[in-house]
């Protein structure tokens, strides 16, 4: 921690040292040139900085292009994140506005002022220009953000009925991240070079614009400076305050209302059986699943084992809604599936598909109406002091159990196991066994293992493919 402390002072002082060096190169040039109408010094400029803000309307200007510019961003943000999700939505809207943001992009800006003068006057002019130029930026960051979106992990909401709340936080939010934390200061700081520049044409009342163009009217280069000054001052001021609060909004982990649970199981018109019959499914030329028929009972255990590459996974995500086949269907209770009786499926993937900057409680909590169930299992497979931790600080067999008791945490009619053990050592496979038989209540429950040790110890009928 001190050696920490050190280095950033030393840093500190290496900035210091830089910016005095070019301040005293700048006052060097004016000596040289020695001449303050065509160069002010950096004490010149000071001085004209002191005038002007002993003045009250020097602090009536800056509050009111500040405003315009906060006005025109955030007006911007709030456009450039709605159509930027709704192209990513809809394809046919990214098409739609392809046109529009190439055009915004490419009109010059003096030509926009132009047209804004004649349709608006001066008042508004630097709101919508600072719009004008955010918008676009914002705008491609958010549809390539939400383009990365991990696909894995929407389908493991899916599966969990994850509220929207839980989506965007914990999904969306990750991947906009990267996207938006630089974006967010090249779009404003942009937008208020173009709302000033903007401002020196329209000539605003009451706008840094109109300084500037006022000091080049009277020739007080010093002023000029002055005022530039100004600019990178609050330039600066909103990039940092707009990047703070990205930042503290993107560590804000809020506990969102889990899916609600009725008990472990619910009633589906009384099926006491889950039926698939000729379940076909073929990627491109390759069949994956072949005339599959089952019958397993709604308490039941079933271990499905099968060399790598035979479908078991695809199977697995059909049950779970997560792809459809090609041929055959399933039934529950004798009678088609429908979106009334479909069951409920809770899952372990073959991969994580875990959070992986918030705690396993979290991770647990967030697919559990009773936090008390999440901390109860997780307690039974994990050290106490790992429950806490970040996800991504877990070892690959800690984060397994996590995704094992998110399963069981989760309220559903039928729990489907990929390859739940991998990574586990034979205690805590064995554990995690006992766990499962503990809290699998009346669910039926389908696992996929290549162990036939793992099948007997789960006292489950073998299913072949």
């Amino acid at each position: 921690m001190q050696e920490e402390k050190v280095r950033a002072r030393k840093k500190r002082i290496k900035r210091g040292l830089i910016l005095l060096f070019w301040l005293g190169i700048w006052q060097l040039a004016a000596l040289l040139i020695g001449n303050s109408l065509l160069a002010a010094g950096p004490f010149e400029t000071v001085k004209a900085l002191i005038r002007e803000a002993a003045v009250l309307s020097f602090w009536q200007t800056i509050g009111i292009t500040l405003m315009k510019f906060l006005a025109g961003f955030l007006l911007a943000l709030f456009l450039g994140i709605l159509l930027g999700a709704f192209s990513y939505r809809l394809p046919f809207v990214e098409e739609l506005l392809a046109p529009l943001m190439l055009l915004v992009k490419a009109v010059p800006v003096a030509s926009f002022v132009v047209i804004l003068l004649i349709w608006w006057g001066a008042g508004r002019l630097s709101m919508a220009i600072t719009f004008l130029v955010a918008l676009p930026i914002i705008y491609v960051n958010v549809r390539e953000g939400l383009g990365s979106t991990d696909k894995k992990l929407l389908e493991m909401a899916e599966v969990f009925r994850l509220p929207f709340g839980s989506r965007f936080f914990y999904i969306y939010r990750p991947a906009l991240q990267p996207f938006l934390e630089g974006t967010l200061e090249t779009a404003l700081s942009m937008g208020i070079k173009a709302g000033v520049a903007a401002e020196i044409i329209g000539i605003p009342k009451f706008s840094i614009g109109e300084e500037l163009y006022l000091s080049k009217i009277y020739l007080d280069t010093a002023g000029v400076f002055a005022w530039t000054f100004v600019v990178i001052i609050l330039s600066y001021l909103l990039e940092k305050a707009v990047l703070l609060l990205w930042k503290n909004f993107c560590m804000w982990n809020p506990r969102i209302g889990a899916p609600a649970q009725e008990g472990e199981q619910r009633t589906r018109s009384g099926a006491d059986t889950l039926v698939l019959e000729n379940i076909c499914k073929s990627y491109r030329e390759k069949e994956v699943l072949r005339h599959v028929d089952m019958e397993l009972k709604q308490d039941g255990i079933y271990c499905l084992m099968a060399p790598s590459g035979t479908g078991k996974t695809t199977l697995l995500h059909i049950l779970a809604g997560l792809e459809k086949a090609d041929e055959g269907q399933v039934f529950a209770g004798g009678e088609a599936e429908s979106t009334e009786n479909n069951p409920r499926v809770s899952m372990v993937f073959q991969e994580d598909r875990l959070f992986q900057n918030i705690s396993a409680l979290q991770n647990v909590e967030l697919i559990c109406a009773i936090p008390e169930r999440a901390k109860l299992l997780l307690e039974q497979l994990l050290p106490g002091e790992d429950l806490l931790k970040p996800v991504k600080n877990l070892s690959g067999g800690m984060r397994r159990r996590v995704c094992i008791a998110r399963a069981l945490a989760a309220g559903s009619d039928v729990l489907l196991l990929d390859e739940p053990f991998s990574g586990l050592d034979e205690y805590s496979r064995n554990r995690a066994i006992e766990v499962i038989l503990q809290h699998k209540g009346s669910r039926l429950l389908l696992a996929v293992t290549h162990e036939k040790e793992d099948a007997m110890k789960l006292g489950g009928e073998i299913l072949q493919l």
